[in-house]
């Protein structure tokens, strides 16, 4: 048979059967020339005629695990659990993006195979960088709901932030004044906004009354700071401030965020005063509160921007703009300016008279003594005072 480029299926079918022939012929280089002559003929033919279709992602999973000597257990870390891993091969679960970017990366199978049966012609590029988030005690702290272990969370860690910042509808909001206090340490703004973003997933659908900004008074301030007086007031100021149509929550700081407090408003035009008690001090619980009350009062009027603050254990800090504004009238609230006048018209001012002030006042005495420590600059004052209640235990 002549070589020549094959047009027809008989005509492949007689290649086929001529290579046959050659084969069976003692071995020459002659006949090794023509036998890969015709070998490229037929090829050419199936290439335009019999295209090889991509493998099924499954067998091809399963082809690389024979081929790698792989068990089901060893895809657990590829896939995230046995039963996943077990569900995936039975065909009872279909690839997510994630999974098929772990079998890319980990297996080495072509991004091809896995996506054909998709709208997806390549795996697409990180939206997250996982190393910019705590993601771990994120994890711990049930900002994902449904993945309780780090490493499940982490196969899908794109799809799990994309859940938690999805409550951000029209985009992330603008972090304002994030002061850094005395620590001097630079906040990582990707943990402050992933903080906000699951505060506000707590408090979605929570509706207290109707917010009025005008209702934000003197007497407001009063008649929340007589809570300071007992031992479970910090436990009232939930209920007081919902009264108001304000949203009130604790929630631990994540490491990176270096931050006491926040105010902002919530998807549902609720304003949200949340605190992390990262001291565990009243003054510092007390301050904190008025003072992000403070911007709600003066500064925020939409959800499009953030106050983040960092007390830093002490109200002994350099501020400016509103960021001053909410300072001053925290201290005027906590501890009015004629009865600082007052009290320090005395001397000494010991923990006796702390006390006096403080029940005429209706304020608890740590309120005082962290007033006189700032006025002062010395915060080595009335630390008796200062550290003898706590404030975590009443929200554990």
């Amino acid at each position: 048979m002549k070589p020549k480029i094959m047009k027809t299926e008989s005509e492949y079918d007689e290649a086929l059967e001529h290579i046959s022939t050659l084969m069976n012929l003692p071995q020459s280089q002659e006949r090794d020339d023509e036998i890969e002559l015709f070998t490229s003929l037929i090829e050419k033919y199936e290439d335009e005629h019999y295209p090889v279709d991509l493998p099924d992602p499954i067998d091809a999973i399963r082809f690389v695990m024979e081929q790698q000597q792989l068990t089901q257990k060893d895809l657990v870390s590829v896939l995230g659990s046995a039963s996943r891993v077990s569900e995936v091969l039975n065909r009872k679960r279909p690839l997510s993006i994630a999974m098929m970017r772990a079998l890319h990366d980990e297996l080495g199978i072509p991004a091809e195979i896995l996506l054909q049966d998709t709208l997806v012609h390549e795996v697409p590029a990180r939206k997250y960088d996982l190393s910019q988030y705590p993601f771990r005690e994120m994890v711990h702290l049930g900002y994902f709901p449904g993945y309780e272990k780090v490493r499940e969370a982490k196969l899908y860690f794109e799809k799990v932030l994309e859940d938690l910042f999805s409550i951000f509808p029209s985009g992330s909001p603008e972090v304002m004044y994030c002061r850094q206090g005395e620590s001097k340490n630079q906040a990582n703004r990707n943990a402050l906004l992933a903080w906000q973003a699951h505060i506000l997933h707590r408090v979605k659908g929570h509706n207290p009354c109707t917010f009025n900004r005008d209702r934000l008074d003197d007497e407001f301030f009063s008649a929340l700071l007589e809570f300071s007086q007992y031992s479970h007031g910090p436990l009232l100021v939930e209920e007081y401030l919902a009264s108001y149509g304000i949203l009130f929550v604790t929630e631990a700081h994540l490491p990176g965020t270096y931050i006491d407090g926040a105010a902002f408003i919530s998807g549902d035009k609720t304003p949200v005063v949340a605190l992390t008690l990262r001291y565990d001090r009243v003054d510092n619980f007390w301050f904190t509160l008025v003072h992000e009350l403070a911007h709600i009062k003066l500064h925020l009027e939409s959800n499009s921007k953030a106050f983040f603050d960092a007390i830093d254990g002490s109200e002994g800090r350099t501020a400016d703009g509103p960021e001053a504004e909410a300072d001053a009238l925290a201290r005027e609230m906590l501890f009015p300016a004629k009865d600082v006048e007052s009290l320090l018209a005395h001397s000494p001012v010991d923990n006796t008279l702390i006390h006096q002030y403080a029940s005429r006042l209706k304020r608890n005495p740590a309120l005082i003594a962290g007033r006189l420590r700032w006025e002062s600059g010395d915060y080595s004052r009335y630390t008796d005072i200062i550290r003898s209640a706590k404030i975590r235990q009443l929200f554990q």
